[in-house]
């Protein structure tokens, strides 16, 4: 995934989840998101609460939404916690603001 939004834009940022194995709801928990600065090569340790639409994960962003990001590059992460004994965690794109 690579986005790019005006910084003024409030819009939902989305990733489509397939579980694996197949048959592993993912959607009993709320997707978690962070936004890292690409010169950040640490993992995340602050996260945002994002929604579900069908099996895609969204986050709102913007000045109207869960976060603000000022203009730059970010790294997008994911964290999911299914119903097993996992808590996954993806980088999951690049989002560029202008």
């Amino acid at each position: 995934m690579a986005v790019t939004i005006p910084a003024t834009s409030t819009e939902y940022l989305s990733v489509s989840v397939t579980a694996s194995p197949v048959g592993v709801s993912v959607t009993g928990t709320a997707p978690q998101w962070a936004f890292l600065p690409a010169t950040n090569r640490g993992n995340p340790e602050t996260w945002l609460t994002g929604e579900w639409d069908s099996s895609t994960a969204r986050i709102l962003i913007g000045p109207d939404g869960e976060t603000t990001l000022t203009r730059g590059d970010w790294y997008v992460w994911v964290r999911l916690d299914p119903p097993n004994d996992e808590l996954v965690v993806r980088r999951v794109g690049m989002l560029s603001v202008t």
